[in-house]
């Protein structure tokens, strides 16, 4: 039985909850599908678990010029393809093998199987924008099958590097 826990993360905007790093404690492997917004967030990410990230559109700064703009990630069997802004998908994911779309920039969370395909944003898990909600995710893979699940994360920000003052 072949068993992976992905912790996808989106649209940080140099933000890192203590909640989102609590959330992907035990991940396998972390998705950043973008808008990350410094390089702390990675080196971050990447105590806990392999990262894997995209470019998103404010991340055009030098430190992210070696990030790509889309990526795959083979798991358990299965093809990811990752981006940060859905609207640039120039192929057809079904046609090219993948199982899952994962993908940021509209700050909604949004799960949604399409022609056999798992399309996931796990929204924004920096800071809060309008009234969306404050959000990642997690996909578990296993035996080939995929299992989405949304996270919602506290509307109030606390940096994972915060010290309590206790």
């Amino acid at each position: 039985m072949s068993r992976a826990i992905l912790g996808i993360i989106s649209d940080t905007h140099g933000l890192l909850r203590t909640e989102a790093v609590a959330a992907l404690a035990g991940s396998d492997h972390i998705l950043h599908a973008g808008d990350i917004g410094g390089p702390e967030i990675l080196n971050r990410l990447g105590q806990l678990a392999r990262v894997t990230a995209v470019r998103g559109n404010v991340d055009h700064f030098p430190w992210a010029e070696e990030i790509p703009e889309t990526t795959v990630l083979e798991v358990g069997g299965i093809s990811i393809y990752i981006l940060h802004i859905l609207e640039r998908l120039d192929l057809k994911p079904e046609a090219a093998g993948f199982a899952a779309v994962i993908y940021g920039h509209s700050h909604m969370p949004k799960h949604e199987t399409k022609n056999g395909v798992l399309y996931f944003n796990p929204g924004s898990a920096g800071p809060k924008r309008f009234s969306l909600p404050v959000s990642m995710g997690r996909l578990i893979v296993e035996n080939g099958k995929l299992k989405p699940e949304l996270i919602r994360l506290s509307d109030q920000p606390r940096p994972a590097n915060h010290k309590d003052r206790r």
